[in-house]
C-alpha cells in the first residue's frame, strides 16, 4: 500500500511540475508575443481556468507527500519525502501571499478595465512564478529520490 502512495504522489507532483514549467516557459511566452489585447485577455482566462485547478492540485500534493511522510516514517528516505513536504509547504505559502494576488486581480481584468501597470504586474507574478517552479521541482526531485 505504502509503494502504491509512493507512486501516486510522485505522479501527482510530477504531473504539477510539468504543467507549471509548461506556464513558465511556454504558455507565457506565447501569450506574451500575442497582440496586446489578446495576450491580457489570455492571461486572464488562463488565471480563471488554472487558478479553479490548482489550489486542489497544490494542497493535494502536500496531503499525500505529508501521509507519505507519516506512512513511511521508519523507511529509507523519510527526510527526503519531509524535506520535499516543507518545500511543497513553501510553495503554497508563495501562491497564497504571493502569485494568487496578482492572479486574482488579473482573471478579472478586461482591455477596457485593465490597470496602466498590468504588464508590471504580470511579470511580477511571472517572476514569481519562475521561483515557485523551482521550488516544486526541487520537492519533486526529493521525492524521486525517496524511491530509490
Amino acid at each position: 500500500m505504502l509503494s502504491t502512495l509512493e507512486v501516486v504522489t510522485t505522479v501527482i507532483v510530477g504531473l504539477m511540475v510539468g504543467v507549471e514549467f509548461s506556464v513558465a516557459f511556454i504558455m507565457n511566452r506565447i501569450l506574451n508575443a500575442l497582440p496586446e489585447d489578446s495576450a491580457q485577455l489570455g492571461h486572464a482566462h488562463g488565471g480563471r481556468m488554472l487558478g479553479a485547478l490548482m489550489p486542489f492540485w497544490y494542497i493535494g500534493s502536500l496531503v499525500l507527500a505529508a501521509v507519505w511522510a507519516v506512512a513511511g516514517w521508519h523507511r529509507h528516505g523519510a527526510g527526503l519525502v519531509v524535506t520535499a513536504g516543507g518545500l511543497l509547504i513553501l510553495s503554497v505559502l508563495m501562491s497564497v501571499l504571493l502569485l494568487v494576488p496578482i492572479n486574482n486581480r488579473n482573471k478579472t481584468w478586461t482591455p477596457e478595465t485593465r490597470p496602466a501597470d498590468w504588464k508590471q504586474q504580470l511579470n511580477r507574478w511571472e517572476r514569481f512564478h519562475y521561483v515557485r517552479v523551482a521550488v516544486i521541482v526541487a520537492a519533486f526531485a526529493l521525492l524521486v529520490a525517496a524511491l530509490v
